[in-house]
């Protein structure tokens, strides 16, 4: 199984355009790496891929992946793009991906009538990309030799669908984690995740890779900087320091953090916390990262 990341920060990317932080003065400056958007690339083959999330950065993620460029006019590696939630910065670059070119879209019910209630989203052609329904805990085939399974993890609605009360811990089907297997291989990707609950830890329990929700590094994070006034649970993200102590104990692969929000000292690779990061165990996603188990 090859996995590759396409982006590996949390929506707004980092630098992100409003912001003058230090991490995003540091990545304008070139100090420490700039991050686009939450997205990867997966191949069981080298041939065929598989998309999770189309990120709004997804057009220049494709021109920087040689294994995705096209190999004629309009013949592309691309078969398919799963969404794990409706979030802007997960489904965004779904409007990029409409001139025509056929692939097909994985998504819970839920997921897809949150994209149909969006009338720009009828500009990506349903004869080019059929909407594939994914009940939850059914595994289905995204490329030759690469299946997926979804499953519910804690988490909330997007932000486009929250009303006066937002249940941050939901479980349902407006944000899943997925679970990749290829021959002997078995990967998971959950980049919103709000609590780790004892049976998804054991659902994790022994995967070759876990690419897991790295958005903030402690809960309050962003109002202590300023830079926001809800914690990282209230946006349904699980705090880095709750998640090594849960995992520590935890049989494992490869751990990865992903989706980076530009407050995240792990994007800086020289920060203590990036050393203690490694310290548990834990890599830092880089854009372009290419993963092979």
């Amino acid at each position: 199984m090859r996995i590759i990341i396409l982006g590996a920060a949390a929506g707004g990317g980092l630098p992100q355009w409003n912001c003058g932080c230090g991490n995003c003065d540091a990545a304008r400056a070139g100090r420490i790496p700039s991050m686009t958007q939450s997205s990867v690339a997966v191949s069981a083959d080298g041939r065929d891929w598989a998309i999770l999330n189309a990120s709004p950065d997804i057009r220049a993620q494709l021109a920087a992946t040689p294994a995705l460029h096209p190999s004629g006019p309009r013949t592309m590696p691309l078969r398919s793009v799963l969404v794990t939630n409706g979030d802007i910065d997960h489904v965004a670059g779904l409007l990029t991906l409409r001139e025509s070119q056929p692939f097909d879209l994985f998504a819970t019910q839920a997921i897809h009538d949150a994209l149909a209630a969006n009338p720009m989203m009828a500009a990506v052609n349903p004869d080019f990309v059929p909407r594939r329904t994914v009940a939850l805990d059914q595994t289905i085939p995204l490329t030759p030799g690469l299946t997926a399974t979804l499953f519910a993890v804690p988490g909330k609605v997007p932000l486009y669908q929250e009303g006066a009360t937002v249940e941050t811990g939901l479980i349902g089907e407006t944000t899943v984690g997925v679970e990749l297997r290829s021959a002997d291989r078995r990967a998971f990707y959950i980049p919103g995740c709000a609590d780790m609950p004892d049976w998804l830890r054991d659902r994790v329990a022994g995967a070759d890779a876990l690419f897991f929700d790295g958005t903030l590094w402690d809960d309050e994070e962003m109002i202590r900087m300023g830079l926001g006034r809800k914690t990282g649970r209230r946006m349904g993200h699980m705090a880095v320091t709750d998640t090594i102590p849960a995992l520590a104990d935890t049989p494992l692969g490869r751990r990865i953090f992903v989706h980076m929000n530009n407050s995240n000292p792990l994007t800086d690779p020289d920060s203590p916390q990036a050393a203690q990061a490694a310290a548990q165990g834990w890599q830092v996603a880089r854009d372009g990262m290419e993963i092979t188990l």
